[in-house]
């Protein structure tokens, strides 16, 4: 592999002109393709295989009148003071306001809470609070700017009458958003990181230009194929997130190896070729992670996650291949402008200094100082990473999934008011009925077989009433509500569903009929323990992949079971930190949380895929340096260092980077994008600086010579793939006498020679990145 990637750098640095007008080629096309394709679907919640959904689906079969995709708006009437919400002025304005409602455009319908059998329901027994419910023909983001002006000025005028007056349901709900003025900080700060790194603005700005020409390659063929295979607008959120991640980290790490090459004098040409054929292997390979742990989202078994991470795997695959053509091809352009200042105008090394530096590699940089440390006390540190992480993780025990509603939104929106005003008004539960779906066609008499299944639910410890059951025209099928005493998320609602659920099978031999709970509150349950379930089997799967995959790079059984075993203890600790705040409350002030509650369901999965492959970025390019030099004829210590010292800076620049940029989503107003945010953060600082910057080479320090043990039928099994470079180690000397051309200044010509042509000696006068 490594001298295939040599040969494709040094093609993509001589032939840039082609390499660069074929990837804007690309651009092109697929930006014409999704400019003509068909608009992109709705998001789909559709969750197979669980109760809830069976439900859901059975109601759509036998009341098929019901658009449930149809946009609703649960207006909430306080009255002021204490006051009667019945009396006479405000029953006046809550008329005036459902009347202007009904006649705004796309309604299929308004229910006031003083109308028909609504009366009995929509009003508090205080009759302080009550609520009317607008529905709409169209779905949420269907709806027109004149269907929503329309219902906010009726809402407005009603407000101005002395009512409080807020609004719950999906018709005017505030769309989340990602960071805002935040994430672009954190893309600033991401930046600058790379100025610091680098030293040049050149290197700096071309991993993010590349990356985010990666990036617009992959959205523009997602919006191109979203109608052909079902992808809805939210399925590229992660392909953004991880392409522009990945594509900075892996254009990062060739840059920096061909800056080293050309610290060791090599020529602009023979340094993109040995970049890619060494760095370019690790990309390869720390890409197939990331692609593995993406792909492997798929035996959850949820579409929209399904679909969500093979689209990220193919942006994480656009990015590896940028990585190894246009990076090399864009250096062909400007060879010494990702050099640093200091490096571009010292011209010539003496000779003396270069064969100093180039044995020492820089003995004295921060890497290889820390490194030094570590080789020297590698127990205290392994002990102190290992009870750290530990102790971190303990809150995992605690942890309660479930899906935050409006109770986690900010107190700032009209959503979480008026979910508070209904709480308060007709108690914790109301905001989370439970429908119960009665498939009556085997009773011998169906409303007899409903109306016992209703007062046996009704009479469950637990639910304080139960609505009218609602039959189907063809009087077989019925359904109801029940309200439960306790809100949504909490632990006894979990309690009372799996409860009645339990005592179902006496309930249906009595009656000859069959049910199923559904609802917002049963869905959230069901695909809490979806999730959970499918926690393990994505753990092995992932993670066994990957240890096979990491045995092929590294020639060890050893080095890839100890990357498994610190990439669990950093995604545990990451875990248990989101659990401390977002559940437990510590800290959550200092992050605008003002309301704390159960972990996202999807949440561990996320950390799991998307951590998981980062980490194993991580772990590709800090030991595939050591292998390379242990390989090379360095003692295990000396391989340790030489890995720190060349590779150590790059990989805190990504992590810093990674850190940055996931920081960006903790300023955005919805919790669970702010737990998103920091959980990715918090996992990349436990991974990057605790568990590869310490953990592993205390780890490779104790196990010395063993770390790169294989049994012989083993070695023999598995493919061998040249990632160290050893092919082409005959190529590591520079030239002893290059003399200067002109072409070496021209930066620009797509006609280069392929043969190595001399070239001006622009060594730097430095060592590594």
């Amino acid at each position: 592999m490594a001298t295939f990637l040599y040969r494709l750098g040094r093609l993509a640095f001589r032939r840039r002109w082609y390499v660069t007008l074929l990837w804007v080629a690309v651009l092109a096309a697929v930006g014409f393709g999704a400019a003509k394709a068909p608009a992109a679907p709705d998001a789909t919640n559709s969750m197979p295989g669980i109760e809830s959904q069976k439900a859901f689906d059975l109601m759509e079969d036998r009341f098929p009148g019901t658009d449930a995709d149809g946009a609703t708006a649960r207006i909430v009437f306080v009255a002021p003071g204490g006051q009667k919400i019945t009396a006479a002025d405000h029953r006046k304005a809550i008329d005036t306001l459902v009347e202007r409602a009904a006649g705004g455009p796309q309604v299929a319908g308004v229910v006031s809470p003083f109308q028909g059998k609504a009366g009995a329901e929509a009003v508090s027994k205080d009759a302080t609070t009550a609520y009317a419910t607008v529905t709409y023909k169209a779905a949420a983001d269907d709806l027109t700017d004149a269907a929503k002006h329309r219902l906010e000025r009726a809402i407005e005028q009603a407000r101005d009458t002395g009512l409080t007056v807020e609004v719950g349901g999906t018709a005017l709900e505030t769309q989340p958003s990602a960071g805002g003025s935040a994430e672009a900080i954190g893309v600033a700060i991401a930046a600058f990181v790379l100025l610091i790194t680098f030293g040049s603005l050149a290197a700096a700005g071309l991993p993010l230009l590349t990356a985010i020409l990666g990036v617009g390659v992959s959205m523009a063929s997602i919006m191109a194929l979203a109608s052909a295979f079902g992808l809805s607008s939210t399925t590229g959120t992660l392909a953004t997130m991880l392409g522009l991640a990945c594509g900075i980290d892996y254009a990062v790490f060739i840059v920096s190896r061909y800056r080293e090459e050309r610290a060791k004098g090599h020529s602009p040409q023979e340094a993109a070729g040995l970049a890619a054929g060494t760095a370019g292997s690790a990309v390869v390979f720390a890409g197939l992670t990331v692609v593995i742990a993406l792909a492997g989202l798929s035996v959850v078994g949820i579409p929209m996650l399904t679909k969500m991470g093979l689209a990220a795997a193919g942006a994480v695959v656009v990015g590896v291949l940028i990585a190894l053509t246009l990076v090399p091809a864009v250096l062909g352009f400007w060879p010494n402008a990702v050099l640093s200042r200091r490096a571009r105008r010292s011209g010539r090394i003496k000779e003396a200094k270069e064969a100093k530096e180039a044995k020492e590699g820089g003995e004295n940089n921060g890497g290889s100082r820390w490194a030094r440390f570590v080789l020297r006390r590698p127990v205290p540190v392994l002990i102190a990473s290992v009870v750290g992480l530990g102790a971190l993780a303990i809150p995992v025990m605690d942890l309660q999934l479930g899906m935050p509603g409006a109770e986690a939104k900010p107190t700032s929106t009209t959503e979480r008011r008026a979910y508070d005003d209904l709480a308060q008004g007709f108690g914790p539960g109301f905001n989370g009925p439970l429908t119960v779906v009665v498939d009556a066609r085997n009773a011998e008499n169906p409303k007899t077989a409903v109306r016992t299944i209703e007062e046996r639910i009704g009479a469950t410890d637990g639910i304080v009433s139960v609505s009218p059951a609602r039959f189907n025209s063809a009087g077989d099928t019925a359904m109801f509500s029940a309200i439960p005493s306790t809100a949504p998320t909490s632990e006894r609602t979990q309690d009372l569903v799996k409860s009645i659920r339990a005592d179902r099978p006496a309930t249906e031999s009595s009656t000859g009929a069959e049910f199923e709970v559904t609802g917002t509150t049963a869905l959230n349950i069901d695909v809490a323990q979806k999730t959970q379930d499918a926690l393990i089997p994505y753990l092995i799967l992932v993670v066994g992949l990957a240890i096979l995959l990491l045995m092929i790079v590294f020639r060890s059984v050893l080095v890839p079971v100890k990357a498994a075993v610190g990439f669990l203890l950093s995604v545990l600790a990451a875990l248990g930190s989101v659990v401390a705040v977002f559940q437990w409350g510590w800290g959550a002030g200092l992050l605008g949380v003002e309301t704390t509650g159960p972990i996202m369901s999807m949440m561990p999965i996320f950390l799991v895929g998307i951590v998981f492959g980062l980490a194993m970025d991580y772990e590709v390019f800090l030991v595939a340096r050591m292998r390379e030099a242990y390989v090379h004829g360095d003692s295990p210590s000396q391989a340790i260092r030489t890995g720190f010292r060349y590779s150590a800076r790059v990989v805190v620049a990504a992590a810093l980077i990674m850190m940055a940029v996931f920081s960006g989503f903790i300023g955005a107003g919805e919790s669970m994008i702010k737990m998103i945010g920091f959980g990715l953060a918090i996992a990349v600082l436990f991974d990057a600086f605790v568990v590869r910057m310490a953990l592993v080479p205390a780890v490779l320090a104790l196990l010395g010579k063993a770390a790169w043990w294989m049994p012989r039928w083993l070695d023999r099994i598995l493919p061998r793939v040249d990632v160290e470079g050893e092919a082409l180690s005959h190529r590591a000397a520079p030239p002893q006498a290059p003399q200067a051309t002109k072409d070496e200044t021209h930066t620009g010509s797509p006609s280069e020679s392929p043969t190595e042509a001399p070239e001006e000696d622009t060594r730097p006068e430095f060592t590594s990145v």
